[in-house]
């Protein structure tokens, strides 16, 4: 009990800690979160408390309404600090692979299997939807990196779903913050065992093409010139 007791302890400060990091940096980018925050909780206190000695239990009424009102302020707070999170990381590259990371168990995420030299970057994730492939940069450019990265899965994996999204707030994208919920609407297929194939295969492919042999020296058939033939013997 006495172990239980100082770990919990020994908790509380760090959590403290991190809410506090937490509000800073969401009023970096919403500077009215505290007020808005207070104002929910007073609002939320107050019409529990006027109920409370409406029916002539203000006592009661009083703690519940300062658990409600608690309970009130912690749901806009998260929801203020993930919006002001999402607006930080917006546009920022590999802001989509920080996304997938947190989707949740059932997913496996492999962050920059293709990018171009615009930074134009391509993740995949594979889960009990199959194979997706979320995309960022610019929309024109990053739409022959999702083809290439699709065919690749269909030829390796032609029975697997394999979805495609790009990342963006125009016609036919995904905003950032819709990411998560995108992928867990998506339907489900794939079981277990399935998914843990899957990803071997994918292993495998990435392990042969990371350690595929890279001939050093001229091309075969050239000499130290471009069209000369080495000589014989």
């Amino acid at each position: 009990m006495a172990r239980k007791s100082n770990a919990e302890t020994a908790a509380n400060p760090g959590r403290l800690k991190q809410i506090a990091l937490t509000y800073k940096m969401t009023r970096k980018a919403d500077p009215k979160v505290g007020l808005i925050v207070a104002g929910v909780g007073i609002v939320t206190f107050g019409v529990v408390l006027g109920i409370g000695f409406l029916i002539g239990y203000p006592v009661y009424l009083g703690i519940l309404g300062f658990l409600v009102a608690f309970l009130a302020m912690a749901i806009v707070f998260g929801r203020r600090a993930e919006a002001a999170a999402f607006g930080q990381m917006e546009g920022q590259p590999g802001a989509a692979a920080a996304v997938l990371d947190n989707v949740g168990r059932g997913w496996t995420t492999t962050p920059a299997i293709a990018m171009s030299r615009q930074q134009d970057i391509v993740h995949r994730a594979v889960g009990k939807a199959g194979v997706v492939l979320v995309a960022e940069g610019n929309p024109n450019r990053v739409k022959s990196l999702l083809a290439a990265e699709k065919k690749k899965m269909k030829r390796v994996m032609p029975e697997i779903p394999v979805h495609d999204i790009i990342v963006g707030t125009g016609e036919g994208e995904v905003p950032l913050k819709k990411v998560r919920t995108t992928l867990l609407k998506l339907p489900r297929v794939l079981a277990g065992p399935q998914i843990t194939e899957v990803n071997d295969k994918l292993r495998a492919m990435g392990d042969l093409m990371s350690n595929m042999p890279i001939p050093k020296g001229p091309l075969p058939g050239r000499g130290a010139r471009g069209g000369q033939r080495p000589p014989r013997g």
